[in-house]
C-alpha cells in the first residue's frame, strides 16, 4: 500500500461515524476503477516486448511526481456546448492546487485502456466572480450536479464523499475536451471542443445514469436524498451561458492564436 493511500486510510479512520472495517474495507477493495472500458481502440500495432521492457524501467526509475497528486476520483457526465444532446460520461482525476483551484485530467473510462479525453479547471466562487463577462461564459456551474447525485466520487466512505461535494457545489468548472472517443473517434481528430454541465432536472439522457449507476453499485437517487443538507448558493451570475443562448465554441483557424499576441519577443 503506498503512503498516499495509508494517510488516507488513517484519515477516514479519525472521522466521526465511519466504522473502521467499513473504512478498511473500503480502502483495500475496488476503488471503483477497471468497470468503465474505452469508448474505442486506438489504431496500431500491439506494443514490442522492448516498448513493454523501456516502460517497465521507465515506470521503476523515473519520478511521477506531477501525476501523483492527482489523487481523487469523480465520476460525472458533460455534453458539448451548443448541443446540450451530445452527452458522455466522463472520468475526471481531479487535484487540489489550493483552496480555490483544483485541475482535472478526464478520460473516457477508468481502466488502463482509458483515453485521456480532455482537461477540466475548477474555481472557487469567488475566483469565479472576478472573472472577465466574457470568460464567464465558458464556465459552468456545479450546484445541480452535486445536488443531483450524478456527480460521484467512487470508491470512498459516503461521510467523505459528503464532505467533498459540500466544498465542491459552490465551484465552477471550465471544460475542454480533446479527444471525441463517444463519436467513436480513434483518434484525437478535429477540433477541441467547450463542455459544459447539467442545471436541471430532464436534461440528461437517463439510460448514461441508470447505466452507471449499475457498474459502480450505486443509486443516483438516493445519493440525491442523502445530499439534501447540503448547503447550495445561488449560481453566480455570468455562469451556464448556454441557458441564455450564449453560445461559446472553439474552431480550427487560420488565423493566429491568442498565445502569439501574449509572447512577444522582445
Amino acid at each position: 500500500m503506498r503512503a498516499e493511500g495509508v494517510n488516507f486510510l488513517i484519515y477516514l479512520l479519525t472521522m466521526k461515524n465511519v466504522p473502521i472495517l467499513l473504512c478498511a474495507a473500503v480502502y483495500l477493495a475496488s476503488c471503483g476503477g477497471n468497470n468503465t472500458p474505452s469508448n474505442v481502440q486506438a489504431p496500431g500495432d500491439e506494443k514490442t516486448a522492448k516498448d513493454r521492457l523501456l516502460e517497465t524501467g521507465a515506470d521503476l526509475l523515473q519520478n511521477k511526481n506531477p501525476l501523483r497528486h492527482f489523487n481523487t476520483y469523480l465520476d460525472g457526465f458533460h455534453f458539448y456546448n451548443g448541443n446540450p444532446e451530445a452527452q458522455m460520461e466522463a472520468h475526471h482525476y481531479v487535484q487540489q492546487l489550493n483552496e480555490d483551484v483544483h485541475q482535472a485530467i478526464i478520460f473516457d473510462g477508468n481502466g488502463k485502456d482509458a483515453k485521456i479525453m480532455g482537461i477540466e479547471y475548477i474555481i472557487s466562487e469567488a475566483l469565479f466572480k472576478k472573472l472577465p463577462e466574457e470568460e464567464k461564459k465558458l464556465w459552468h456551474s456545479h450546484q445541480y450536479e452535486v445536488k443531483s447525485g450524478t456527480l460521484i466520487a467512487p470508491g470512498i466512505p459516503q461521510a467523505a464523499e459528503h464532505e467533498l461535494m459540500e466544498k465542491l457545489v459552490s465551484t465552477y468548472g471550465k471544460t475542454i475536451h480533446t479527444w471525441h472517443t463517444d463519436q467513436e473517434r480513434s483518434l484525437p481528430l478535429g477540433s477541441p471542443m467547450l463542455m459544459m454541465g447539467f442545471t436541471k432536472d430532464g436534461q440528461i439522457h437517463p439510460h448514461l445514469v441508470e447505466e452507471r449507476d449499475k457498474r459502480f453499485g450505486v443509486s443516483t437517487a438516493e445519493i440525491r436524498e442523502q445530499r439534501k443538507d447540503i448547503v447550495a448558493p445561488p449560481v453566480a451570475k455570468g455562469a451556464n451561458a448556454w441557458e441564455r443562448a450564449e453560445i461559446r465554441q472553439f474552431m480550427i483557424s487560420n488565423k493566429a492564436d491568442s498565445a502569439q499576441h501574449k509572447h512577444q519577443i522582445k
